[in-house]
């Protein structure tokens, strides 16, 4: 219970000090919107990992010189906890956008900040609507923006690896990106296994060699959402 006070103690303060550094960053973004991307995924990395600290998160990270220096991805990854996001974005290399539930637009703070990070909510109920997520995303990686992907398109209730949705790897294909495949193992033990009292757990985040899209035929690139699949299955010990 501690944790979670303490949790709920800095998330308070965080947000509350947050204001003015966001009207800051709207004020950045104005000027150089490359700084405010880099001032942006410093600041929320810094918060995260504080969660992480608190949290008590024994994190082992494996292959993440997988990632290409010289450009931006697309992330896809397991996704069975809320922790995979707190785990996961304090590793990322370049300002790099999640692609999260539109629902999640309408909670102050935390949406702003996704904002600020470059996550594209979607609308899984509306098809044109999610195209034009999919054109949004694939314009950021072109962008030098990074994007993660959840392809299960929920979390797993029972950690199990769900089927992979083939819309989301047109992000990549159509930016001619790089898919870095990433298996996460533990985040639920932190928290959903048990909520909500938050315990401390190992985590383990291995991410994959790239899957170079722009190499692929129209045939190939239909057989992504499988062959993906079976990497992060291996990668996430499944």
């Amino acid at each position: 219970m501690i944790r979670l006070i303490l949790l709920f103690i800095f998330l308070t303060i965080y947000f509350i000090v947050s204001i003015p550094v966001q009207l800051f960053e709207l004020i950045l973004e104005k000027f150089n919107m490359d700084a405010r991307n880099k001032s942006s995924l410093a600041i929320v990395k810094w918060g995260l990992k504080v969660i992480g600290f608190i949290s008590g998160v024994k994190l082992e990270v494996n292959g993440l010189d997988n990632i290409p220096d010289d450009q931006a991805v697309l992330f896809v990854g397991n996704h069975i906890s809320f922790f995979d996001i707190i785990v996961t974005y304090p590793l990322m290399k370049r300002p790099t956008g999640y692609i999260a539930k539109k629902e999640i637009k309408k909670v102050p703070f935390l949406s702003w900040w996704m904002y600020f990070v470059n996550c594209i909510f979607l609308d899984r109920k509306d098809p044109r609507q999610g195209l034009k997520s999919v054109l949004e995303a694939s314009e950021k990686i072109k962008n030098g923006i990074s994007i993660f992907l959840f392809p299960e398109g929920t979390r797993s209730k029972d950690g199990k690896l769900a089927e992979f949705k083939d819309g989301g790897f047109k992000i990549a294909t159509k930016a001619k990106a790089p898919i870095i495949p990433i298996g996460i193992q533990g985040t639920s033990d932190i928290l959903e296994n048990h909520f909500p009292i938050i315990k401390s757990g190992k985590v383990i985040v291995n991410f994959g060699k790239p899957v170079y899209t722009s190499e692929m035929s129209k045939a190939e690139q239909k057989s992504l959402p499988d062959l993906v699949r079976e990497q992060v299955k291996e990668l996430s010990n499944q």
